[in-house]
């Protein structure tokens, strides 16, 4: 029975390395937990047409969005551990793992691929608020608690728990008010009717230009190039403040090694090629393109991170 089973090991393994040898020999799911036309989806399908390319199959993206992108990322943590099917995380994969309660997958288990960018939000104001600055913006909250109304792209997106990170670093009070796009959202920043938030920068900044809002800060560690005069909200005062939205890869649990190395390795080559280069740093975005071993780093801290937001908050989003 034991040189049974130690013959059925190495027949085993050998199965996986021959497997992870002719990978990918068939079509590959790539799937978007949002919908078409979504940021998600645009970087998804920049990087899913040069694999296509690079790797002589199809990486075709899927689209399984609802629920703040729980559905699409439980139909990849479901699925077979062969790297034929694979998740574009975004910065809302960790957030939901502790703002959905009754998630029927476990995030921290996923096989982390990469992370293909980094970019920070805005702290956007109407230009008529009093506050200049963020120190001002800090001491008009605590003076006036419960006063300041923050807008973010609906309940546990990365603009709502950036904004209530926000209120527990600095110590304010703000009412969060939910909206279902960003178009309703500026709106009625530009008309008052709340006065602050986050969304990110490029969406803003044709507002920054016009000069129907202003930009208090960013929530990147650093300045970011598209607003060098624009200081970090850790700059500013609000100490080791930081919060990016950021895109990835993700493959289910239990995904052999070699296939997440190759997979990394060929994605590491796209990010490297000029044009798609130009077309992440142009959105916005910082590229990473790192190790799965960073990358799986990276989302256990994010999970920790959001996690803790999300208790202190008392947020549920389903």
């Amino acid at each position: 029975m034991r040189r049974f089973l130690a013959r059925a090991a190495v027949l085993f393994l050998a199965a996986f390395a021959a497997q992870a040898q002719t990978y990918p020999n068939r079509l590959v799911k790539v799937v978007v937990p949002f919908g078409t036309g979504a940021t998600s989806d645009i970087v998804a399908r920049m990087i899913s047409d040069r694999l296509t390319v690079a790797l002589g199959q199809p990486f075709i993206v899927e689209n399984k969005p609802g629920a703040g992108g729980t559905i699409g990322t439980e139909f990849v943590a479901k699925a077979p551990p062969d790297g034929y099917t694979l998740a574009l995380s975004t910065a809302a994969t960790p957030i939901t793992a502790s703002a959905y309660r009754t998630l029927k997958y476990d995030t921290a288990s996923f096989a982390s691929v990469i992370v293909l960018t980094h970019s920070p939000l805005g702290l956007a104001a109407n230009p008529n608020f009093p506050p200049k600055t963020v120190k001002e913006f800090i001491d008009y909250a605590k003076a006036n608690p419960g006063k300041v109304n923050f807008g973010s792209l609906g309940v546990g997106t990365s603009h709502h728990l950036t904004g209530e990170k926000l209120k527990l670093d600095a110590g304010i009070d703000m009412v969060h008010v939910p909206y279902k796009g960003s178009g309703a959202a500026h709106a009625d920043l530009m008309g008052g009717q709340i006065q602050v938030m986050f969304d990110n920068i490029v969406a803003l900044m044709p507002h920054f230009k016009s000069g129907k809002l202003r930009a208090l800060a960013v929530s990147s560690a650093k300045r970011h190039a598209l607003l060098p005069d624009v200081p970090s909200l850790s700059e500013a005062g609000v100490k080791d403040f930081e919060a990016v939205a950021w895109f990835g890869f993700l493959a289910p649990p239990g995904t052999p090694k070699d296939i997440v190395a190759k997979l990394n390795a060929e994605i590491v080559k796209v990010l490297a090629i000029p044009e798609i280069r130009q077309r992440l740093i142009e959105g916005g975005s910082e590229v990473i393109g790192n190790s799965p071993e960073a990358a799986d780093k990276f989302l256990q801290t994010e999970i920790a991170r959001w996690g803790a937001v999300v208790k202190a908050a008392n947020i549920r989003a389903d």
